[in-house]
């Protein structure tokens, strides 16, 4: 990829034999249930199920484990619907596979409504200031 290698094939060893592997399926055989050499890695299928807890109350469950460009997003069951949570250091605070939870520190907000400004502010313009 942009001239550099990116995988290593022990009986690939021309371009030739390479380009016969173009859109391959490739299946590495992996325990996943082995721990990671990482300290913060883990396999969606260990993420997802976790009891997540806010200030060691539980706000819900994990869901489901999205990954994208800028970060990975997780989605939070709670009672009031799906909540879509940064998976950022500065959010969440701790995993614990073992006791199955996820500690988040989220901003205000993010798992509750947030306060009106003004509660009985009109949700239209009245008619008499309309242009």
């Amino acid at each position: 990829y942009n001239s550099h290698q990116v995988a290593f094939f022990k009986d690939i060893t021309d371009r030739t034999q390479a380009e016969s592997l173009i859109k391959a399926i490739l299946w590495i055989d992996e325990d996943l249930d082995a721990p990671s050499d990482e300290d913060d890695a883990w396999f969606d299928h260990q993420l997802i199920g976790l009891t997540v807890l806010r200030d060691g109350v539980a706000v819900g469950t994990l869901t489901a484990v999205d990954h994208f460009p800028a970060q990975d997003l997780l989605t939070v069951a709670t009672d009031s619907g799906d909540v879509l949570v940064p998976f950022v250091k500065a959010i969440v605070a701790s995993v614990d596979i073992d006791a199955g939870t996820m500690t988040v520190t989220p901003p205000l907000g993010l798992f509750e409504d947030l306060p009106d400004d003004e509660p009985d502010a009109p949700t239209t313009i009245p008619e008499d200031d309309a242009p």
